[in-house]
């Protein structure tokens, strides 16, 4: 009894191997048959330049270049953060009760420096900080709002829920306000490039 071999055969062609194609062919039959394959095949279409229709927005986390300050050889955002910083270290280490003055001004100066960097962003369409920019309203207003009550009486607690009741609707109005003009500003700027 013969042994078989479990492997099949290969029905794969390869080209210009001799006898590579139908039985008897040579390889220049081979290669006529692969320039007819070929002909017969349609034309790719030209790809356009530019899409026809609206722009599409980019949904990528940045585009373009990251917008110049109008001071723009003093990099004043980026020492203002540096000089915050080292304010609140310095606070810190000295303790509340004695570096409460230096670790405000360094917390203040690293959120002025840090507000103009994402205000920029945002505004030109490079990068968005939608969350951190409705956020900042939202805290200044809990902030002050719990200040003023809490000066003439003691907060309840119901006023409390309603205060972050109206927190949340801050924070829906100002999201939306931002994302809408972050969209625009990427439209321009992808339509400019």
């Amino acid at each position: 009894m013969a042994k078989t071999s479990k492997r099949g055969r290969s029905r794969k062609r390869r080209p210009g191997a001799v006898g590579g194609g139908p039985r008897g062919a040579s390889s220049a039959e081979s290669e006529q048959d692969g320039a007819v394959a070929t002909a017969q095949r349609p034309p790719r279409p030209a790809q356009r330049s530019r899409p026809r229709g609206p722009v599409q927005t980019p949904v990528s986390r940045r585009y373009g270049e990251r917008p110049r300050p109008p001071w723009h050889p003093l990099p004043l955002s980026e020492l203002l953060i540096l000089v915050g910083a080292i304010g609140v270290i310095v606070g810190l280490r000295r303790g509340i009760s004695h570096g409460g003055p230096p670790l405000l001004a360094g917390i203040a100066a690293v959120a002025l420096g840090t507000l103009e960097v994402t205000l920029r962003e945002h505004r030109s369409g490079f990068r968005s900080h939608t969350v951190m920019l409705a956020a900042l309203p939202v805290v200044v207003f809990h902030s002050v709002v719990a200040l003023v009550i809490s000066a003439f009486a003691r907060i309840p607690a119901i006023a409390t829920v309603g205060l972050l009741g109206l927190d949340l609707i801050l924070f829906l109005a100002m999201f939306k306000l931002l994302r809408t003009n972050f969209l625009t500003a990427r439209t321009r700027t992808a339509g400019r490039g």
